[in-house]
């Protein structure tokens, strides 16, 4: 019993303390704020992490930072950059993962540098054994930016444009995440797992063939999603691949078969079908 009331007598003296210690420090903003960019690259996340200094009316190319020297690309902590999935940078492949995003101003060309040391001050430690990929860029002259920036100016499901900015200089690069050959090969793997009645699955695997013209896989696709369920659905994305072939009669036939499949819960896509259908007639 003693020992246990010294025990008791013990953690009320550090509560008490912990109680009484000085307050935290004030927290001072930093001059070069920190800022996110997030973006999906058609099922790829890519989150870049960074600090943005400003001009400051300063001379920054070549004086403050220097050329054909390591940058950590922004301020304070080196620019972080992640990618949920493979992709390529600038053709280039690169593993999926966090990075440090150094480079190496030059006038007329950067070296930007993924380093497998994602978390890291600056560039001062920074190991170049550790470097996971190297590409090369042509800087261009960009509009007035004061504080530095990240921006993707260009995107679709497939790739986008990543353009870094300060002062007048914009630096460019691709980011490929490889998007229809990866959708590509997980629809081709869901529907050979796929169980007997399962239409939703190579339908949907049709839907984003036909969105993306190929045709022949949306064909194989979609035949089998009619054959496993001749539904308003399965009919209706058939009649529409039969219209982008050019067979206008066939995909008539297949949309009114569509709506006179069409239940209450159809009502709406069957008006949107007649609407369509009424249009491909003329």
């Amino acid at each position: 019993m003693r020992k246990q009331l010294l025990v008791l007598v013990a953690m009320l003296i550090a509560v008490s303390a912990f109680a009484q210690a000085p307050q935290p420090a004030v927290k001072y903003p930093r001059p070069s704020q920190k800022s996110s960019l997030m973006q999906t690259i058609g099922t790829t996340d890519m989150t870049i992490t960074y600090s943005r200094p400003g001009v400051k009316g300063r001379p920054i190319w070549g004086v403050l930072v220097l050329y054909d020297q390591v940058w950590r690309t922004g301020a304070n902590e080196a620019t972080s950059i992640s990618f949920s999935d493979d992709v390529s940078i600038n053709g280039q492949a690169l593993a999926k993962g966090t990075y440090s995003l150094h480079s190496i101003p030059g006038k007329d060309s950067w070296t930007l540098i993924f380093n497998k040391v994602a978390e890291q001050w600056g560039s001062y430690s920074y190991d170049a054994t550790k470097d996971a990929l190297r590409v090369t860029t042509k800087p261009e002259k960009g509009a007035a930016t004061e504080w530095l920036t990240f921006e993707v100016p260009q995107l679709t499901f497939e790739k986008a444009t990543v353009v870094l900015r300060w002062e007048n200089v914009a630096v460019p690069f691709t980011v490929d995440a490889g998007t229809t050959a990866k959708t590509l090969a997980a629809a081709r793997a869901a529907i050979a797992s796929a169980k007997a009645d399962d239409w939703r699955t190579p339908m949907g695997a049709a839907q984003f063939a036909l969105d993306n013209n190929l045709l022949s896989d949306a064909q194989t696709w979609s035949d089998q999603a009619v054959k496993t369920s001749e539904n308003t659905r399965t009919l209706w994305l058939k009649a529409r691949l039969l219209q982008k072939q050019g067979r206008v009669a066939d995909a008539v036939r297949t949309g009114e078969m569509a709506i006179a499949k069409a239940g209450t819960d159809d009502k709406d896509l069957a008006a949107t079908i007649r609407t369509t259908v009424d249009t491909w007639k003329k």
